[in-house]
């Protein structure tokens, strides 16, 4: 056994990656089993059909990011798509799915040093799909405001809406065919979603429904691995992800708090903290692209000056992805963020695998002139962003979150206040605000403040210039974060976000138990 610490947004998979530890597994085979358990019990914000970006830092203290995001189908064109739909991308259906890059993610990240076999890492997964489970409180709420889109589609409509009726909080949550898709996995390991029967089964049925990925596109995806993002703030080094992720948002406001000298960024001073938001959003609706086909500078990313954007409404910043993190007495770290973009992504679940696909293709634009714009083959923009933090070269924090646009906006908050000298459960718990849309409607410049933060801050963020808008306090859309700190004489403390279903265990090494 392993002594470690996990912490996610559901207690059956936070449950499932301490098993890992104590079957003698290390962070990475943790987060790998968390995040398959994930894909069973949190199917509206992550599936095997789904991306996933981590950051893995190793005992001697490299760390690795691995960008385990998909590629637009080759054989697809921006002007099909526009002919299609004009503009902009649907919200969902087939045409926004790119290739799934999660699933062979796992590959990539056990290659870098897990030790169990592929039985020890998808196995509860497997029992989980097949046996079932009692559903969470925050599917049961998806399933209900998402009712249309789900039952628009044949495979969603039979698992979430069995006879017409929304399934509930409690009721049991059995998936028999990707169970069955598990049992694949747990025999041939991740790479047998790419290749062989399976992959026929699922790009088959994507195809039947119009989609132009094809097998050996699906066959040939690889993940990279490559060198994290970071900069030295405040006394610590925070890591993070490189584009095509928004890691560079986080890292970009912190040295702006940090160079203006801002006094107190989430009191007195928190209409600035929000102009900087603000900033930070424009520079990546206006910069943040595929690498390989549009390169842009980090440092014009990082300091260069903020666009002026239109004012009205833009799109909500959808964040049903789920993060988490993982620790491990031996010096391996792991912070994953794994999504499905949208709740329940596509809305498409192709019913012979049980598999539910992403709707990540949203994020490309059908503008020819922007350096996102659609092209077969490339990866689009996104939001997922995992975040290691050093102290004098060993590990601090480990976080991770949900929250779509906002997400580098969540682990400001959270590292402001870890750095402040909260502890994981205190900077988790506490009230937040973010900028930018959180749902339809919104504009760039909504402040969407949970009522519980306090006054004094809400009247900064209201004298701002911006435009406030309250919601209850622990709000779903502000974000699931996970959080571990390594403490100073040794051990753990560990807290999952409120706001999810999530928990976080301390395994300890000398005997098994939490």
């Amino acid at each position: 056994m392993t002594g470690g610490a996990v912490s996610t947004s559901h207690h059956l998979a936070t449950e499932a990656g301490a098993r890992a530890l104590r079957d003698g597994g290390n962070a990475i085979d943790a987060a790998i089993a968390a995040a398959a358990a994930l894909c069973v019990v949190y199917p509206n914000n992550v599936a095997l059909g789904g991306d996933l970006v981590a950051v893995v830092r190793d005992p001697h203290g490299t760390v690795s990011f691995v960008n385990a995001t998909g590629r637009a189908a080759r054989g697809e064109s921006l002007e099909a798509l526009r002919e299609r739909h004009g503009d902009r991308l649907p919200e969902r259906g087939v045409d926004t799915i790119t290739v799934p890059g999660g699933v062979r993610g796992w590959t990539t990240l056990a290659s870098l040093g897990a030790r169990l076999g592929w039985d020890g890492l998808l196995g509860t997964a497997r029992d989980l799909a097949r046996h079932g489970h009692p559903l969470a409180r925050s599917v049961a709420r998806a399933i209900r405001i998402d009712r249309d889109a789900l039952a628009a589609d044949p495979g969603c409509r039979d698992l979430f809406l069995p006879g017409g009726r929304a399934l509930d909080e409690g009721d049991a949550f059995v998936q028999p065919a990707l169970a069955r898709t598990f049992d694949a996995l747990v025999a041939g390991g991740p790479d047998a979603f790419y290749t062989g029967e399976l992959a026929a089964s699922w790009v088959g049925g994507l195809r039947d429904r119009g989609s132009r990925i094809e097998l050996d596109e699906v066959a040939g995806y690889c993940p990279t691995v490559s060198e994290p993002l970071s900069a030295h703030i405040a006394g610590v080094d925070v890591i993070t992800s490189p584009p095509n992720t928004q890691g560079f948002a986080l890292l970009r406001t912190l040295r702006a708090l940090e160079a203006e000298a801002v006094a107190d960024p989430l009191g007195r001073d928190s209409g600035r903290l929000a102009h900087l938001f603000l900033d930070a959003n424009r520079v990546r609706s206006a910069l943040l692209a595929d690498p390989d086909v549009a390169p842009v500078s980090v440092d014009d990313l990082l300091d260069g000056p903020a666009p002026v954007l239109g004012e009205g409404p833009e799109p909500a910043a959808h964040g049903d992805t789920v993060g988490l993190v993982a620790v491990s007495d031996d010096g391996w770290a792991v912070s994953l963020v794994q999504s499905v973009y949208w709740a329940f992504g596509a809305a498409l679940l192709e019913p012979t695998t049980g598999v539910l696909f992403q709707n990540r293709g949203t994020s490309f634009s059908l503008d020819p002139s922007r350096t996102s714009a659609f092209g077969g083959g490339r990866r689009p923009p996104h939001t997922l962003m995992p975040v290691l933090v050093e102290r004098d070269g060993e590990l601090a924090f480990a976080l991770a979150t949900m929250g779509g646009q906002a997400q580098a906006q969540i682990h400001t908050h959270l590292l402001l206040r870890l750095l402040g000298g909260a502890s994981p459960i205190e900077a988790t718990s506490a009230p937040r605000w973010v900028v930018g849309a959180q749902d339809d409607g919104d504009g760039e410049r909504t402040v969407t403040i949970e009522s519980d933060v306090p006054a004094a801050v809400r009247a900064a963020l209201s004298a701002s210039g911006l435009d406030p808008k309250r919601v209850a306090p622990r709000t779903e859309t502000i974000g699931h974060s996970n959080v571990v700190a390594t403490l100073p004489g040794g051990g753990y403390a560990a807290a999952s976000d409120p706001r999810s279903d999530g928990s976080a265990e301390i395994v300890d090494g000398t005997d098994g138990r939490p």
